[in-house]
């Protein structure tokens, strides 16, 4: 397969990963297209990274994944803690919430 299949397949996913950002109200939903859409900008890294015979994409998306993982943990427990308090995943809820 050549390079620029890769980056068609990177373009397609990030589309579907920020469609589903702007049009659904799941936060679980919202989240997994967040995270859909880290994927696929690593995807590109990568494979601009093997284009250009250098190392730099891939360490810049191993960074990314880090990030990623970390913003799982802290966005996971955001969810659950609105979940708990409103008994709905709705993104329109947390926006309800006062300090």
């Amino acid at each position: 397969m050549s390079p620029e299949n890769y980056l068609y397949l990177s373009a397609l996913l990030f589309t579907l990963g920020a469609a589903g950002v702007l049009l659904r109200r799941n936060a679980i939903v919202v989240f997994m297209c967040v995270e859909l859409m880290l994927n696929a900008a690593n995807l590109a890294l990568v494979t601009f990274s093997r284009m250009h015979g250098n190392l730099d994409g891939q360490i810049l998306a191993f960074f990314v994944m880090v990030v990623a993982a970390a913003e799982v943990v802290v966005g996971l427990a955001i969810i659950v803690t609105v979940y708990r308090s409103r008994h709905s995943a709705s993104v329109d809820d947390a926006s309800l919430m006062k300090l």
